[in-house]
This record gives C-alpha cells, sequence and structure tokens, in this order.
C-alpha cells in the first residue's frame, strides 16, 4: 500500500514539474546542435596571476597563420611574451615589445596575406547587409563571415584575434597577436589576418589599464607591461589542464530561428524590433563542454 502511494506521489510530482517547465522555443538548441571543437584549435595563454584566456583558431580560414602559431606555441615563444599595447576601445597587443627576439625553427617569417576566405559559405545569413560587406551570415563550423559577393572573410568583431603586422607587405608572423577589445573595428577587415576568437577571459585582456604612449595605447613603461606565464595549444597539456569547449552548429532550423529572434527582439522590455543586427551582435554561441 505504502509503494503504491509512494509511486502515485512520484508520478504526480514528475508530471507537475513538467507541465511547469516550460516548453522549449523553435530557436532553443538540442544536445546535438554542440559541436567539439578540437584541441588543437585551443590556445591557451595564461598571464600573470593565474589569468587564463582560451582562443580558438581559425586554420581553415587562415592556415599558414595558425601553422606558424601552432610551432610558436610548441617552442614556447609566448612563456616570456607581455601585453605591452592596451588601447582603449579598439585592441590588446602582446608579443615580443623588444621586436629582436629571432623566430622559432619552421616559423614563417611572412605568410600569405590570409585576409580572404574563398568562398561565402554560411549557412544562416543575416537579414540585412552592412557598410562593410554585400552579406554576413554563420558558417556550419561556428565561425561569423561577411562577403562582397567575390571572397568571404572573418570580421573584425569584439574578441576577435588578428595577427600585428607593420606596413605592408608586411603580414605578420604570429608571434604577436590582439585581440579586439571595443567596438568592432570593422575598418580592419581584409587588411589583417584574423586567426581566432577569445572563447574565455576576454575580462583579463579588456579590463587591463590603457596605454597612453603614442596615441597607440602603448605603455610608456616595461614595469606596465603585463607578463605571460604559459601559452600553449590545449592538446600539449595534461589531460587533467585541457579546457574542452563546444561550438553551437549553424546549419539547422533552430540555428536560424535563434537568428531570427536576435534580429528582432520582442517585448516585455523591447518595444521595437530592429528587424535585423549586426553581424558583431550575433556571435556564434559557444559553451564549455559539460
Amino acid at each position: 500500500m505504502h509503494d503504491s502511494l509512494a509511486h502515485m506521489l512520484t508520478s504526480f510530482l514528475a508530471l507537475a514539474l513538467q507541465a511547469a517547465a516550460p516548453a522549449p522555443l523553435p530557436s532553443d538548441p538540442i544536445e546535438a546542435d554542440w559541436r567539439d571543437i578540437p584541441a588543437d584549435e585551443l590556445l591557451v595563454m595564461t598571464l600573470a596571476n593565474d589569468r587564463e584566456v582560451v582562443i580558438r583558431l581559425a586554420p581553415r580560414y587562415a592556415p599558414v597563420h595558425v601553422a606558424n602559431i601552432r610551432r610558436l606555441a610548441a617552442a614556447g615563444w609566448w612563456d616570456a611574451a607581455s601585453v605591452y599595447r592596451v588601447h582603449d576601445n579598439y585592441v590588446v597587443q602582446w608579443g615580443d615589445p623588444t621586436e629582436k627576439k629571432p623566430l622559432p625553427d619552421g616559423v614563417t617569417p611572412q605568410p600569405p596575406a590570409e585576409y580572404d576566405w574563398r568562398r561565402f559559405d554560411a549557412v544562416t545569413r543575416l537579414t540585412r547587409t552592412d557598410p562593410y560587406s554585400m552579406a554576413t551570415g554563420h558558417s556550419a563550423d561556428g565561425w561569423p563571415l561577411a562577403t562582397n559577393g567575390k571572397v568571404a572573410w572573418i570580421p573584425h568583431c569584439y574578441a576577435m584575434v588578428g595577427v600585428a603586422r607593420d606596413v605592408a607587405p608586411s603580414t605578420g608572423s604570429g608571434g604577436d597577436l590582439y585581440a579586439v577589445i571595443g567596438h568592432g573595428p570593422r575598418h580592419l577587415d581584409r587588411n589583417i589576418a584574423i586567426v581566432g576568437r577569445v572563447l574565455e577571459g576576454i575580462e583579463h585582456f579588456s579590463s587591463l589599464p590603457r596605454g597612453t604612449e603614442g596615441g597607440l595605447g602603448l605603455y610608456k613603461e616595461k614595469r606596465q607591461h603585463v607578463q605571460f606565464v604559459r601559452g600553449r595549444l590545449a592538446s600539449e597539456l595534461p589531460e587533467g589542464e585541457r579546457p574542452r569547449f563546444q561550438y553551437r552548429a549553424a546549419d539547422n532550423v533552430r540555428f536560424a530561428a535563434w537568428i531570427k529572434a536576435r534580429e528582432n527582439r520582442q517585448p516585455p522590455f523591447f518595444n521595437l524590433p530592429a528587424g535585423g543586427a549586426d553581424i558583431c551582435n550575433v556571435m556564434p554561441p559557444v559553451r564549455r563542454a559539460p
């Protein structure tokens, strides 16, 4: 009798909880929509005081630059590097401030100008164009893309990582990198190689004191530099130290519904849906792997 009563109560509670749970939205992902990011695409940068920044690399879009970055990580290039530039509402830049440190063997000093991708293979497109492109959208592998109708590129949005360079024909080796910490500087699109995106820890860059030298955000004195302790690919770290991340795939109706929802924010907070969105305001979702 007691067992039957307990079973009835358990069933009733389960039904009550199910009824109370909100129905999933068309834009909600299912578990299969989350795809693992390979460990050799994750660059783990550790600053002093155990501040960790995790960057997803984009080998498909900048293969030579990313190959350089992988060799630089394997050689411990950033183990004695520093942040030497923090330009307000623009970028944080790090690497060798002396510009004298020799590159490791196997690093290409001047890679091709990997500023463009061959085709616009975005599987979900945004409704409106923007001043910098004819169309924008998201690739199935979790990257935002823009196009002029001939080539495509990863746009300069918040937390994107690019390769610092000198004036052309310099393309930058990848030894010095920067991350966007302000409003997306889209005027840099197709002028500098984008090689990745900060997935976690951007606050460790964006909260740094601003530099004041030369109007470029450079630190005036070496004591202001923020030191790195280590820069490694996740695939090079011990198993227990490897961060694991997933991106949300864009090749499904749920992602398309998510884009539509981002373009048309609804009440009660929003009174007037915009009917469109900037690509930098609909960055592909990522998460720590469960």
